[in-house]
């Protein structure tokens, strides 16, 4: 290679990266990516406390520990320039270089994205296990337990050919097995339909569709009767729903998918509890279709504590120790109970059996999916 050559290459190459340079510097920080669903690094800040070599032993400032640096580098990666566009155009090369996989995530077949599911801690299932048995123990009224299964399971035959994955049927088979509650075969009410939507293709929760036979595994594990589909009037509510999947999977060029509602809202009360204060809540949440995480249309997102009260003030109190896939199925449940509290454990730290004395509750079920209930560090709140 020729000197010119070679001093033309670095010219160039240096021209490339002040040009990126002086772009970050000038594009205004952002706080949050609608594409990854996330906020965005800061710029993080020092003081001079953060220099200082003078503080307790063991401890040292920002700078010197490399903290700063560290931060400095989120930051900077966080808020570079068409960083959206990037991640996209890195999903695109590897989609052309025949790889089936980005970010963890499978590309498949019918424009479906569905997440690797890895091997989980066999302790922390066991444990887990445990704790729906103490609950069981703790309390004198009739505990449910069922587990939902992802598309990466029922949605198999979309998945690459030869894509690795661990088996959520193993933990299905696991939790049946060894659970002294009263267990509901949803995967089964699935696995008949899957041939049809009952998964969102680009978020990892069900559809109400999905939800809807999950209800009817529910009601006939608890000897209850299922009102007909044919008996529900679907509405579309939105045509633009891209979740957390199609978030993290650097896939931008995969038509969205529709949200559906059967239940009307009308005849309801939701009553919710972000903090210590009650305040009202919502069925449906109309203004986040508005919003990128349009799933939280479904009463609004995860609240520690959701209270729906129905006009059938004969039926039973029921307790949902639940993930977010909960809040689609509720409105399905409206019509078989006088209330439905709706209890997350991430946010909610009160002992349920001390919850199931002071309201009342008649029937408890813990709802997971399996991705969910197999990495939740929050469940031992079941054995109080």
């Amino acid at each position: 290679m020729s000197k010119p050559y070679a001093f033309f290459l670095t010219a160039l190459f240096c021209g490339f990266l002040a040009v990126f340079f002086a772009a970050n510097l000038l594009t205004p920080d952002r706080e949050f990516s609608q594409d990854e669903n996330r906020y965005l690094a800061q710029k993080p800040s020092l003081d001079a406390g953060d220099f200082t070599l003078e503080l307790p032993i063991g401890e040292s400032g920002d700078f010197f520990t490399g903290r700063f640096m560290s931060d400095f580098e989120t930051y900077l990666t966080d808020q570079f320039v068409g960083r959206d566009e990037w991640i996209a155009a890195k999903a695109m090369a590897e989609r052309l270089a025949g790889k089936g996989e980005n970010n963890g995530v499978y590309l498949c077949a019918q424009e479906t994205l569905i997440p690797r599911f890895d091997r989980p801690d066999q302790s922390k299932v066991t444990g887990n296990l445990d704790y729906v048995n103490k609950l069981v123990e703790n309390v004198n009224i009739p505990v449910y337990f069922s587990l939902i299964p992802g598309k990466v399971s029922v949605w198999a035959d979309r998945l690459p050919a030869g894509a690795p994955n661990a088996s959520e049927g193993d933990i299905l088979a696991q939790a049946q097995a060894d659970t002294r509650a009263h267990w509901v075969d949803i995967a089964s009410a699935l696995e008949a339909h899957k041939g049809e939507e009952i998964y969102y293709r680009l978020d990892h929760h069900w559809t109400s569709l999905g939800a809807y036979y999950g209800y009817t595994a529910l009601m006939g594990a608890m000897g209850l009767e299922t009102i007909p589909l044919s008996d529900y009037e679907k509405t579309t509510v939105s045509t633009d729903f891209k979740g957390t999947t199609y978030s993290s999977s650097g896939v931008r060029w995969m038509t969205p998918d529709t949200i559906d509602i059967y239940v009307p809202e009308e005849g309801v009360t939701v009553t919710a509890w972000s903090g210590t204060q009650p305040e009202a809540g919502v069925l449906y949440d109309w203004s986040k279709l508005e919003v990128k995480d349009k799933y939280s249309f479904f009463l609004g997102g995860n609240k520690p504590l959701a209270v729906v009260k129905t006009q059938r003030t004969d039926a039973p109190k029921l307790l949902v120790i639940r993930d977010s896939y909960s809040d689609s199925l509720t409105p399905f449940l409206t019509a078989d109970f006088s209330e439905i509290h709706l209890f997350d454990p991430r946010y909610n730290k009160t002992p349920v059996s001390q919850y199931v004395v002071e309201n009342g509750i008649d029937q408890v079920l813990v709802l997971y999916s399996v991705s969910n209930f197999v990495s939740d560090g929050n469940l031992f709140i079941l054995s109080r």
